[in-house]
């Protein structure tokens, strides 16, 4: 009688089948979540219009007196400055006189309310990111020297109300515009695929 015997099957051999099992599973689930925006993106999407709704109100309130930072009647349109007031107050810190020199000039007004313009247009709509970036940093370091936090005194030697010597919210929106730009915030809920997909912005990674 013929006896049929199992061959002798190491633990190892059991294991090889589970592996590329496995394997495939998470080859097949790849492609699945690819394209499909996490919550991480849209949290970056929603800071993203946030930021740029601060940009872009700022430029409409100042440019048509909406009656809440610019009273009606002294908005860029009706002939007042956009600069005048926020840098010629400046009453502290190493660009006083500079700031004030430039209060109410007109390629200030202009360079200040093209910024607010742009920067809130590339927001909200997710393109050009990185150049809202590099613009709304340097537009918030120059507030950011126009408030100047560090001091304690101002000019006239009356209290600062300063409540931290170097954070405040203009360093805040500069990380946050940077962020945006690097995570590609554009992509959720905002035309940057199609953006980054235009041949001369393929050709010049800094309009992305």
């Amino acid at each position: 009688m013929a006896v049929h015997e199992h061959p002798h099957r190491s633990p190892g051999f059991h294991l090889l089948p589970l592996r590329r099992n496995r394997t495939a599973a998470s080859e097949t689930a790849v492609p699945a979540r690819i394209g499909t925006p996490t919550t991480q993106a849209y949290a970056f999407a929603a800071l993203r219009l946030l930021t740029g709704f601060v940009f872009l109100w700022a430029f409409l309130d100042k440019t048509f007196g909406l009656g809440y930072a610019t009273p009606s009647g002294r908005s860029w349109l009706d002939g007042g400055s956009p600069t005048q007031g926020f840098l010629g107050s400046v009453a502290a810190g190493p660009m006083r006189s500079t700031f004030h020199s430039w209060a109410g000039a007109a390629w200030a007004d202009w360079l200040f309310m093209l910024g607010l313009l742009g920067i809130g247009v590339a927001l909200v709509a997710g393109v050009a990111l990185r150049l809202a970036a590099a613009a709304g940093t340097l537009m918030m370091a120059l507030m950011w020297m126009a408030e100047w936090p560090p001091a304690k005194h101002l000019a006239d030697g009356s209290a600062s109300m300063s409540t931290n010597p170097f954070v405040d919210y203009h360093l805040v929106y500069a990380v946050a515009l940077i962020a945006l730009a690097a995570a590609s915030a554009g992509d959720v809920l905002g035309l940057g695929r199609i953006w980054t997909a235009l041949p001369l912005v393929r050709r010049s990674r800094w309009l992305r």
